[in-house]
């Protein structure tokens, strides 16, 4: 027992055991197999970061008057007619009936998300131990979770379905499937040999149009999913090489010390750009969906 213990904790000080203990999943099989599995840890904290929001723009939504604003009440404004102001410039309908809302809801989750990985990943990981044991283990970054990511994207893409059907009709969306960007083929008495190749080559454009859309509606949450995940993984990990980096030596202490806080002050940029890209792209691809070629 004692030399499994020792072996576990030689375990966890090598580099490799330190990066795979912070980057495993406190994950759950649902029913038998592997095949349906809950991320407990990004499940929650996902869900939890989701309701404080929600909760904090209630709060100053409660206490909001039309005299003089307090400090919360401004900022909150501030952030409202900033989303605001970007839906104006892409989305031309009623943007105030679901895409600005949708827009501002987007944003204000991801950064929250994206802000988990401010915390310390070994105060995390203490937090855990002393509640779950050492082997106990916890992801508070949900967007460095490909299944966050994929299933924020994949919402996005159903409701950019639901919404090109309901404004083009079901008919018209098909038609739009097989008639843009190529255009239909038009009959024509042909006057040459090519002319008459054109001729009966000229269905193939449906195909083309097809293979186009389908290209271009496949790689839409892939891109939106992807980008997000691929940032706030590549940033775990750079913090987790820097503590690492920082624990090889009193040599190194200071260089990391260094590095890391121009890495945090650079993370902060990405942590809002990354959200900002993210809605940008919601509201881009939901207006495009109102739109016929």
């Amino acid at each position: 027992m004692a030399t499994e213990h020792a072996g576990n904790v030689q375990q966890a000080l090598t580099p490799s055991g330190y990066i795979e203990h912070h980057l495993a999943f406190n994950a759950q099989s649902l029913g038998e197999g592997a095949f349906w599995t809950l991320h407990v840890d990004t499940f929650v904290m996902s869900v939890a970061l989701g309701l404080i929001v929600m909760g904090l723009v209630w709060l100053v939504a409660r206490k909001a008057t039309s005299g003089v604003p307090t400090k919360g009440q401004a900022f909150v404004e501030l952030v409202f007619g900033f989303i605001d102001d970007q839906v104006k410039n892409i989305f031309h309908g009623n943007r105030h009936a679901f895409i600005a809302p949708t827009a501002l809801t987007v944003f204000l989750w991801v950064l929250v998300l994206n802000s988990m990985d401010f915390l310390p990943v070994d105060w995390v990981a203490g937090i855990v131990a002393f509640f779950g044991g050492h082997h106990a283990t916890w992801r508070a970054v949900p967007t460095s979770d490909i299944n966050t990511t994929f299933a924020l994207a994949l919402a996005v893409w159903l409701l950019m379905l639901f919404f090109s059907i309901k404004v083009k009709g079901l008919f018209g969306w098909i038609h739009e499937l097989f008639a843009a960007p190529f255009g239909t083929p038009k009959l024509f008495v042909p006057k040459s040999v090519m002319g008459f190749i054109g001729l009966i080559a000229s269905p193939l454009l449906f195909l083309a149009n097809f293979a186009f859309n389908l290209i271009e509606y496949i790689s839409k949450p892939l891109s939106h999913a992807l980008r997000l995940f691929g940032n706030m993984y590549a940033g775990e990990v750079i913090f987790l090489l820097l503590g690492m980096w920082a624990a090889s030596g009193v040599a190194w202490i200071l260089p990391s010390a260094i590095l890391g806080a121009g890495w945090s002050i650079f993370h902060i940029l990405i942590v809002a750009l990354q959200a900002f890209i993210f809605m940008m792209l919601t509201v881009v691809y939901l207006a495009m969906a109102h739109e016929s070629h």
